[in-house]
């Protein structure tokens, strides 16, 4: 993977109806600043009209299991999946058929058409490609321990995201195994598997294995 970090090399976003959410993004990772503000401006223009609650909306057939939380603002596709005791904080996009097993924990990330979090995992200020699978237990970290802004390291020099809270990128058709920790700025091209139990940082092409 060519290391251009813009949202065309780890997304298709043909089809994803909130895709203008990348348009201005230079850096694959600036939308996470800006997805409540996203998602306010499409209730205040009437693009979308919550229907569960306020700035919440959900699409058609998605099934929403008891003592799951949803807090706003948020946006749900149709035919997902929120499981039981799960816990969508503000600032969620998740796009169709996305499927949030038992007592995963969403914090202002977007989930593309098809993304799986299993079952107790924890994905903050994160994006995650289309047909990605987060097996159980898997964490996605957002915040550094000496509280600095996250950077992404490149061949000969870093660059600073501007984000306090960064978790992860995660390519389209990439597969993380159960309780793999990916900690704040992992970058994954699409096509990529990490093992499980592994402890993930920094960039990694597409196609790669993680062990």
């Amino acid at each position: 993977m060519k290391k251009m970090f813009t949202p065309k090399d780890f997304f298709d976003l043909s089809a994803f109806d909130f895709s203008d959410i990348f348009k201005d993004a230079k850096f694959v990772w600036e939308p996470i600043g800006g997805i409540q503000n996203y998602i306010i401006g499409l209730f205040k223009t009437g693009r979308l009209k919550p229907n569960y609650g306020k700035n919440i909306f959900i699409g058609k057939d998605t099934l929403v299991e008891d003592y799951a939380v949803i807090k706003g603002p948020a946006i749900i596709g149709k035919n997902c999946f929120i499981g039981h005791a799960s816990y969508l904080r503000g600032g969620c996009i998740l796009g169709d058929n996305v499927h949030i097993g038992h007592g995963a924990e969403i914090k202002n990330s977007i989930l593309l058409n098809n993304a799986i979090a299993a079952h107790l995992n924890y994905i903050g200020d994160s994006i995650i490609g289309s047909n990605v699978n987060i097996s159980g237990g898997a964490i996605l970290a957002n915040f550094r321990f000496d509280k600095k802004s996250v950077t992404i390291k490149t061949e000969n020099k870093r660059i600073d995201t501007g984000l306090s809270k960064f978790g992860a990128i995660l390519g389209d058709n990439s597969t993380i195994g159960v309780n793999a920790v990916l900690n704040p700025g992992t970058l994954l091209g699409k096509n990529t598997i990490v093992y499980p139990l592994t402890s993930v940082k920094g960039v990694h092409k597409d196609g790669e294995v993680i062990r």
